[in-house]
């Protein structure tokens, strides 16, 4: 795997709308601010704000964006404002161009797409906060996990342990993000699911019968059998329903409960603000204990 290169102060980073347009455009003002306040020159792609339909653009104008900052040796890095639905749409021109120029892409939830084809072309990226939060929650330890990976720092997570937790270490890529969209790529050219690697998943919004679905379903292509560990991430707006077995980590952990694999609950990344920051293809080390989980790149 191919790490792009460290940001430094007077790096400059673009803001680009790859997939659903932004509701609030104050929000990409207020992260360009933030990153402004890190020593970082900003520009906006030109239909960063755009709107046609539900999209930011036109398939073509979203695409053309992106490619034009991939190809722009003077931007380092590209900072995807919103998720929503669409990256699929650009999925190949993007996996064929970072291969030829490759940069860190960050962003999370439906940009998941976006990291699948940075791996498959053997390049590292950032599944990290957005614009919202960088506007909201410029100088939180999620926002300050992002400043020191990006600036070449290394970062160390060490949280509380999980009643439902399985025990014991792995190291191995970690791989990972928004659970739907992953599934969506099973057994295409952009599928993640590899042996020996430490995948992390997380969702908004997903009824537990369709978590619950999915994971039969990952589990009978047989993609779950060989990975070295998984981190559970966060399920925002998944409410308990006891018909369905109760919560979405209860479901989870009877599902998981006999895999011979260490497993870690709750994790803090997801739709919530406390998003830790993941490099995606970075060899990772993870320690689950009986009180404490540690997590580093």
């Amino acid at each position: 795997m191919l790490k792009p290169q460290s940001l430094k102060r007077g790096d400059t980073i673009a803001i680009a709308s790859p997939a659903g347009a932004v509701s609030d455009p104050s929000i990409v003002e207020g992260a360009a601010a933030t990153l402004r306040s890190w020593g970082l020159n900003v520009i906006i792609a030109p239909h960063c704000l755009s709107r046609e339909g539900y999209y930011a653009g036109s398939i073509e104008e979203r695409r053309d964006d992106f490619l034009s900052l991939i190809a722009d040796d003077n931007i380092k890095a590209i900072l995807c404002s919103y998720g929503g639905y669409g990256c699929l749409h650009i999925i190949d021109a993007v996996a064929e161009a970072i291969k030829e120029n490759p940069k860190w892409i960050i962003g999370m939830s439906d940009c998941s797409v976006l990291h699948a084809a940075c791996l498959a072309k053997g390049v590292m990226s950032l599944h990290a906060p957005q614009c919202r939060h960088l506007s909201e929650n410029c100088n939180d330890e999620a926002a300050q996990y992002m400043r020191r990976i990006l600036f070449g720092e290394s970062v160390e997570y060490i949280i509380d342990s999980h009643p439902y937790n399985i025990e014991g270490a792995a190291r191995g890529r970690i791989v990972g993000g928004n659970l739907s969209v992953l599934h969506a790529l099973l057994r295409t050219p952009y599928d993640i699911f590899k042996p020996g690697t430490i995948l992390f998943i997380e969702d908004i919004n997903e009824p537990l019968y369709r978590i619950e679905r999915m994971l039969f379903s990952l589990k009978l292509s047989g993609v779950l059998e060989n990975l070295a560990a998984i981190v559970i991430g966060q399920f925002t707006g998944s409410k308990e329903n006891r018909d369905f077995g109760g919560t979405v980590y209860d479901i989870i952990h009877a599902f998981t409960k006999d895999f011979n694999i260490p497993i870690c609950y709750d994790f803090p990344v997801g739709h919530c603000k406390r998003n830790f920051p993941i490099i995606e293809g970075a060899d990772a080390e993870l320690k689950i204990g009986n009180d404490k989980v540690i997590f580093n790149f």
